[in-house]
């Protein structure tokens, strides 16, 4: 009886899923939906920032651009679980409270 050698392991290398690849369209015209989403959410965000800024500072602020309403926790994972009871299908965007609203450090 001979001996059967396993063959080595083939590595394969690039993407998990290669069959999915966005072309450059695609990939800008996501980029610009993302960046109209966040402007239609910062003219909320603007509209209401100066009387929360005295209140609330370095709280968050969760905005849902469609009916323009906004809910303010300290936590913004409780922000956004609020707005998630109400808007549970909804685009979201988070903000911190301060002089440029965003979130995190680099």
């Amino acid at each position: 009886m001979t001996k059967v050698e396993n063959p080595p392991a083939v590595r394969r290398r690039g993407r998990i899923f290669p069959e999915i690849q966005w072309s450059p369209e695609k990939k800008a015209r996501w980029r610009s939906e993302q960046v109209a989403f966040r402007k239609r959410c910062q003219v909320i965000f603007e509209r209401v920032k100066p009387n929360l800024l005295e209140t609330h500072y370095n709280w968050y602020m969760v905005v849902e651009p469609n009916s323009e309403e906004y809910f303010i926790a300290q936590d913004g994972e409780v922000a956004t679980q609020m707005a998630r009871q109400k808007y549970p299908n909804s685009k979201l965007y988070l903000f911190r409270i301060s002089e440029t609203g965003v979130c995190g450090t680099i």
